[in-house]
């Protein structure tokens, strides 16, 4: 590669952490923070002690206890699912014998490993984090090349902090204007999603930039990015401004002064792309055309505004995209032509790595107000991590939830996958925050609509999918 071509700022991140290129499209490539769960990493642990190997840099590792751990109010907590017991117990044997920090069960800090390492300050602009699970794109929201990686390469990366790495491609989606009042970075994704599909970033990084984006609060950006990988990239990228530096600053104690912050602050203001940088593939959208958004199938690229009626497959050609569409209303027992507004639904659940962040709760607060939970409906709020859920506590957010009859639960993956106890009958109908609608996602059987936590709310609120801007102006109560 010629240095003095501009290039992107993925290209940017890729060759500040290149320890070797092994040829044209594969380079070893050192990786700063691993990120590790219960169910990702055993085997890894135990191909490491079949060969002897140690663990050189346990500090650039960190280990949290996310997906299996149930989410009960209560204290201490009690994984009683015999094979999540041990991958829990396997976990902390793991990290104890390899001197890894771990955030188990009962810590303070334990929650989703996507929310815990941002507000601990671990991850930083210009960084290269990995993590056995596909989520890790949230990173990007901070100017960090984050991504998912198989359990077989956890145990590579813990024995070298590096891991072989295929290059990815270019690709610029741009959005302008700003969005509408009570539309939210939740349902620009799922509207982006719908327009290239679950497969229109395969193979790519993204790159978001636009003035939508720049409006955008960091954690709203984490919602972003954290869904692109549902359009298939492995990567998403947000150029570092002052306001992603003020809440990494805001989180990171050891940048606040001295001289690390200085040569810090230098370093991320040349993470961005250069002028005249080439993406390969580039969308655009404008932020004013999107209005709060649902799915309607078993795929995230099956969606449409609040306003829009579930499509027709037949109005499709034969092909794999009609036979998934029909597919999908069998599963979802949805007709045709309907309005997907008014779908009823039985159970609402308001948490993840997507949308399990304060912000999230703040707006689902907001629209709660003095209402109550629809009868007939159970609605679960589960926070992030344990500082959300502190947070949460002390702003009043917690006891306006329990009081509207919401079940207010501890910090985890809860209900986005369904491998602990919260998991919902056949037959259920869902509003979820999460980022996954597959079929089974959240128990075998159940239908997942995903949607804002402002539309969530709503749909708790009248038991029904509905558009939360008429709540918002008291027309819908």
């Amino acid at each position: 590669m010629n240095d003095a071509a501009p290039r992107t700022l993925y290209r940017k991140l890729v060759d500040g952490h290149t320890v070797a290129r092994l040829d044209e499209q594969n380079l070893l490539l050192f990786c700063d923070l691993h990120l590790m769960n219960e169910y990702t990493s055993p085997q890894a642990f135990a191909g490491l002690r079949e060969q002897g190997r140690g663990v050189p840099l346990p500090g650039q590792n960190l280990a949290v206890v996310s997906h299996i751990i149930p989410t009960h109010a209560e204290s201490p907590r009690r994984i009683t699912d015999p094979a999540s017991a041990l991958q829990a117990s396997n976990l902390k044997r793991n990290c104890s014998a390899h001197g890894i920090p771990l955030f188990d069960t009962d810590d303070a800090l334990q929650g989703i490993e996507h929310v815990v390492a941002p507000e601990l300050g671990m991850v930083r602009p210009g960084m290269v984090v990995i993590c056995g699970d596909s989520h890790t794109t949230t990173y990007g929201a901070l100017g960090t090349l984050g991504f998912g990686i198989g359990t077989s390469e956890v145990e590579h990366v813990l024995a070298t902090q590096t891991l072989v790495y295929r290059l990815a491609r270019d690709m610029r989606i741009r959005v302008d204007g700003r969005l509408g009042a009570g539309v939210s970075a939740k349902d620009l994704i799922l509207h982006i999603i719908g327009r290239i599909g679950a497969q229109g970033a395969r193979g790519f990084v993204v790159e978001f930039d636009g003035a939508a984006i720049e409006a955008l609060s960091i954690e709203a950006r984490f919602t972003l990015c954290n869904m692109a990988v549902e359009a298939g990239a492995r990567g998403a990228l947000i150029a570092p401004d002052a306001a992603a530096i003020d809440y990494v600053l805001a989180h990171a104690p050891d940048l606040r002064d001295g001289a690390w912050r200085e040569a810090a602050l230098a370093a991320w203001r040349e993470l961005h792309s250069d002028a005249g940088a080439v993406f390969e593939v580039e969308h655009r959208f404008d932020a004013a055309a999107v209005a709060p958004h649902v799915s309607w199938g078993t795929s995230p690229d099956q969606v449409l505004p609040i306003d829009g009626r579930v499509p027709d497959p037949a109005a499709l050609a034969e092909g794999p995209e009609r036979r998934s569409a029909e597919q999908a209303l069998r599963y979802t027992g949805l007709t045709p032509g309907d309005a997907i507004a008014g779908t009823p639904i039985q159970h609402v659940f308001i948490g993840s790595c997507t949308n399990g962040r304060i912000e999230d709760l703040r707006a689902v607060a907001a629209l709660v107000g003095e209402r109550r939970v629809a009868p007939g409906v159970r609605a679960m709020v589960v926070p992030g991590s344990g500082r959300v859920a502190a947070q949460a506590e002390a702003e009043g957010i917690a006891a306006r939830l329990r009081a509207a009859g919401f079940e207010w639960r501890k910090p985890g993956c809860s209900m986005c996958l369904a491998m602990n106890d919260d998991v919902l009958a056949a037959g259920q109908r869902c509003a979820s925050t999460t980022n996954r609608n597959f079929e089974g996602r959240q128990g075998r059987g159940a239908i997942t609509h995903l949607m804002s936590p402002a539309m969530a709310a709503a749909a708790a609120l009248t038991g029904r999918i509905c558009d939360p801007r008429t709540l918002r102006q008291g027309a819908d109560t």
